[in-house]
């Protein structure tokens, strides 16, 4: 609800001319690295759901322009970044923090460890998928696009079909791999993984294949609704998401095989886990950034690439717009 035009006297005109605009550009690789780099942060997990309210809060006062007295830029943009990381762009609600990308690190890093260290029987590819896949969908729904509607049935179909696909290449693979050297196998969790990240977005977020997302125009009108921007965002969410395991899951396998040759470091499952889940970790604090940047978030799309009915509502209403714009996910 908009500010009255007569502010109480304990608001003033916001040093910060608009709140809604990033600081670093967003039409850039860079610009993107340095605004992920802050709302992936795991520190802000520590954050309590009071803290991200009254950074909610804040912001929203921020968007109409006025604040409470004393406010400073520096905690404007400390409200902007926390806004950010723990509240849905679509829904305005404040996400779960096992959801948020803030999370990714200290969780992903435990869940790659485990993914590196048990992968040779399928039991032990059947757990650790388990905990994988069910991570993975929780997250995946904590950030699809939330006007698109996803029923309980989608999000069981999406869970199923992905540990499926996960555990069905894992134990493929290494059956494939068994008369080559020991490092080849160290690679079957990656493959399973980025498997599974190409079934279980699509499936999750179906609803936006199957209805398509909200399209809008650069001054933020709906202009209608499209399934070619939804394939366009999903894709770009599965390659990112696959990014951020690349080196993690592909150099910490190399990194362990030179190191378990010294006898220091074969200690047993629980100490290589340990190592691994080390590396894992390093590695995602520079790349869950990096493969949130790859693509800007609010995705963009030309209106001759729409499909041929709303191209030619857009064309007939808005004769102007020639590039659309939504909300990918992350």
């Amino acid at each position: 609800m908009s500010l009255s035009s007569k502010q109480p006297p304990d608001l003033v005109p916001s040093p910060v001319n608009d709140i809604s605009q990033l600081r670093w550009d967003q039409a850039t690789f860079l610009g993107r690295l340095n605004h992920f780099s802050r709302i992936t942060d795991p520190r802000l997990l520590l954050k309590s759901r009071r803290d991200v309210g009254a950074a909610q809060h804040l912001y929203h006062l921020a968007k109409e322009g006025h604040v409470p007295r004393g406010t400073t830029q520096t905690q404007l943009y400390h409200a902007q970044t926390l806004y950010h990381s723990a509240v849905h762009p679509d829904s305005d609600g404040i996400m779960h923090p096992m959801g948020r990308m803030s999370a990714q690190v200290p969780f992903g890093m435990v869940i790659t460890g485990i993914l590196l260290a048990l992968y040779k029987t399928t039991p032990q590819v059947m757990f650790a998928q388990f905990i994988n896949q069910t991570f993975n969908a929780f997250v995946n729904y904590t950030n699809r696009n939330a006007k698109s509607q996803t029923t309980n049935q989608q999000i069981g179909i999406s869970y199923v079909g992905a540990m499926t696909g996960a555990v069905g290449v894992s134990v493929i693979a290494n059956k494939l791999v068994k008369g080559a050297p020991p490092l080849v196998g160290r690679f079957v969790p990656f493959l399973a993984v980025a498997t599974a990240n190409c079934i279980n977005i699509p499936m999750m977020r179906q609803g936006e294949i199957s209805n398509g997302v909200i399209v809008l125009d650069k001054d933020g009108h709906q202009l209608g609704e499209s399934k070619k921007a939804a394939a366009k965002g999903i894709t770009q969410v599965c390659l990112s998401r696959i990014t951020m395991a690349v080196p993690g899951m592909l150099l910490s396998p190399v990194i362990m095989e030179r190191l378990e040759r010294y006898k220091f470091f074969r200690r047993g499952l629980v100490f290589s886990t340990g190592i691994q889940t080390l590396l894992c970790g390093i590695s995602l604090i520079v790349m869950v950034p990096v493969g949130c940047a790859l693509f800007p978030q609010t995705s963009s799309i030309q209106v001759a690439n729409l499909e041929k009915p709303l191209r030619d509502k857009i064309q007939h209403s808005s004769p102007s717009t020639k590039v659309v714009y939504f909300n990918k996910g992350l």
